[in-house]
């Protein structure tokens, strides 16, 4: 039986590789009571590895730092190369509420699972979004503006100081960034071309911090063994800028360029609401009601009336 309170965690990990580290870590969160592991999703290119998750909070709460440790144990940051941007082995950790639990509430786990990460494992911790004690971490990218190789100096400095845990890097496993916030989704363009500049143009012009569409995060990068570039995003809030209007904001300044959209993807998972919407505007339907309309849904709808 399902819990009456759920929580989603989608941690992102520095590996996307090492197939027996990937298995590993999605140990983890497999056959254990509460849990379920929805999805795991490693990129080779980016070198990271996206973990879903479902479940009751303290179980989630033990398996995520179970991750960690795992993680902190087969994870070089010295070593590690990737067109992400990361800090640490476990990048970071956002806790989702899905049931029964508040954004609050999902804010004293990350900063409970924050201070125990860096107490035991001497790994320095950040806190983002709804968990930040800082209004100026609230965005990820501050927080990991440099990188790991910057952040190794960096983090002496009072206001890069972390939350919780010493001013320096854990020696392999860098430093990790721990929070609470609303559902987003991990949209992927990939572009017919292998001029980054173009990818990062677009990502400029579409992106919310240089006046693009609001709620989107993006940012250029290579795809070294497609011989493609991408537009890899972030979106915060799908309800203000749906997946359809950036894709084809994206798509028209592609064709500026004079490149294709070769395809897109979705990392991890995302709200059913979120396709239906684009769904809907590709299809030009009236009056589209997925509750209704949909079978999965009302046979969903159907199994919570028992």
């Amino acid at each position: 039986m399902i819990p009456k309170r759920l929580v989603e965690c989608v941690p992102n990990y520095s590996e996307g590789r090492r197939e027996d580290v990937i298995e590993k870590i999605a140990d983890c969160f497999r056959g254990r009571e509460n849990i379920w592991l929805l999805d795991v999703s490693p990129d080779k290119d980016h070198n990271r590895m996206v973990v879903t998750a479902i479940g009751e909070p303290e179980a989630m709460f033990n398996a995520v730092f179970d991750s960690v440790k795992v993680a902190a144990e087969l994870i070089n940051m010295e070593e590690h190369k990737g067109e992400h941007p990361r800090i640490g082995a476990t990048d970071v950790i956002p806790f989702v509420p899905l049931r029964g639990i508040t954004i609050e509430e999902c804010v004293e786990l990350a900063r409970k699972l924050g201070k125990k990460i860096a107490d035991e494992l001497k790994i320095p911790v950040y806190l983002y979004e709804e968990a930040a004690l800082r209004p100026e971490r609230r965005r990820l990218e501050v927080i990991r503006k440099g990188e790991y190789e910057g952040l190794k100096e960096e983090i002496k400095r009072p206001e890069r100081h972390p939350d919780y845990g010493p001013p320096q890097l854990h020696p392999t496993a860098g430093a990790t960034v721990v929070g609470a916030r609303k559902p987003l989704i991990a949209f992927n363009v990939n572009l017919g071309t292998n001029d980054i500049e173009i990818a990062k143009k677009i990502a400029k012009f579409v992106r919310a911090s240089s006046g693009g569409l609001s709620f989107v995060k993006a940012i250029g990068v290579e795809l070294k063994e497609k011989g493609i570039v991408q537009v890899s995003m972030n979106l915060t809030d799908y309800t203000k800028n749906s997946i359809y209007r950036v894709f084809e904001l994206i798509k028209m300044e592609a064709e500026r360029w004079g490149v294709p959209v070769v395809e897109s993807e979705i990392v991890g998972l995302l709200p059913a609401e979120a396709l239906f919407d684009s769904i809907s505007y590709y299809l030009k339907l009236h009056s589209f009601d997925p509750l209704k309309q949909v079978i999965e849904m009302r046979l969903l709808e159907l199994e919570g009336e028992k």
